[in-house]
Parts: structure tokens; sequence; C-alpha cells
């Protein structure tokens, strides 16, 4: 098992829950985070860390996606560690339906 995040955390990009994993296992994109599964050591520190609620454990029902989504971009943006401002947009984006269809940017993000 792992943990995925999901398409509520794009245009929000909360980083609380970067700042509490202990194997540093989250990927920077322009306005969504991702989590490399082959790294998240299943802990769920991050879960209840997101104030967007966005980060799921990959054994619930549909999140095959968000597990293919959070793979592809793992393995090309840059790590983040440290914890920065979400996104301007963050509080009205937050439960917005059809993010991933609308928002989606597949470019990287600063990283560390």
């Amino acid at each position: 098992m792992t943990y995925v995040v999901t398409d509520n955390c794009i245009r929000c990009k909360y980083t609380d829950c970067v700042e509490v994993c202990p194997v540093d296992c989250f990927y920077e994109g322009e306005n969504f985070l991702v989590i490399h599964p082959d790294e998240c050591i299943d802990c769920g520190v991050c879960e209840p860390e997101c104030p967007a609620e966005a980060i799921k454990p990959d054994t619930e029902p549909g999140l095959d996606k968000w597990l293919q989504v959070n793979t592809e971009f793992a393995a090309i943006w840059p790590n983040i560690t440290v914890k920065r401002d979400a996104m301007p947009e963050a509080k009205e984006m937050d439960g917005v339906e059809g993010k991933y269809e609308k928002y989606f940017s597949p470019n990287p993000g600063q990283g560390d």
C-alpha cells in the first residue's frame, strides 16, 4: 500500500504534508504535488496534514488513475521537502470538481 495525492490538490498545493514526511517522497509540479509510491513507507502521517483532504490510501476504491498519475510525475518532477505557502487561489479551488481535466499542469514545480 501507498498513499496518493488526488485531484483536490490541483491549484491548492498545500505543502503541510511534505514537512511531516519522514522519507521525503513528495514531488512538486507547477500546481500539484505527488507521492512517489516506491518511496512511500505507508506511515500515513501526511494524510491528516492535508487541509484539502487530497491524500488517500491507494486501497480506497477508484484510485487507480491517481496511483498512475503519482507514479508518472514523481519520476520527473523535483523533490520537495519544505513547507511553502499554498497557491493564492487555494481556498476558492478547494472542492472544485473536475480539476484534473480543467487545470492540471504537467510542468514541474521548483522543488527544494
